[in-house]
């Protein structure tokens, strides 16, 4: 009658442990590989002073090539059936109602601001991005003209 709750734990204010473990894991990803910092180290703040410092934060990237371990047809078979299960778990009468998956909630701001015509740019920021892709080949070539041009 129980299952185990996805991982981020329970709720959207608590972590829960299997949040916990997955923050820990990403951490390891990020540092381990290049011996960088973590923890105090990458706050933004000097604790002896409390004035703001630079956060010199690692990255890791993994790409996986799905269909040398199955099909895509079949992962995606298996991810939405995944997905719509936790989606349709029961729920507590004291709970916020919905149980999300992640990025539906981004999924779901762009396409209402999608229907909407669009999210709104500033001025000064459509100027940086012109100038950024203008500077550059490569985005050249994949934005020739922004939406707002």
């Amino acid at each position: 009658k129980c299952a185990l709750t996805p991982l981020g734990g329970a709720g959207d204010k608590m972590g829960g442990y299997k949040g916990y473990g997955w923050a820990t894991t990403v951490e390891l990803l990020c540092t381990a590989f290049q011996s960088g910092p973590f923890g105090d180290d990458i706050c933004g703040i000097d604790r002896s002073t409390g004035a703001p410092k630079p956060m010199p934060l690692g990255h890791f990237f993994l790409a996986i090539n799905i269909e040398s371990l199955c099909s895509l047809e079949v992962f995606k078979k298996n991810t939405g059936n995944l997905l719509r299960a936790l989606r349709q778990s029961m729920k507590s009468p004291k709970g916020p109602g919905r149980i999300w998956t992640a990025g539906e909630i981004e999924n779901d701001a762009r396409v209402a601001r999608t229907a909407q015509g669009g999210m709104k740019v500033s001025k000064v920021l459509q100027q940086n991005m012109i100038d950024l892709r203008d500077k550059h080949p490569a985005l050249q070539e994949k934005y020739k003209q922004f939406p707002f041009e």
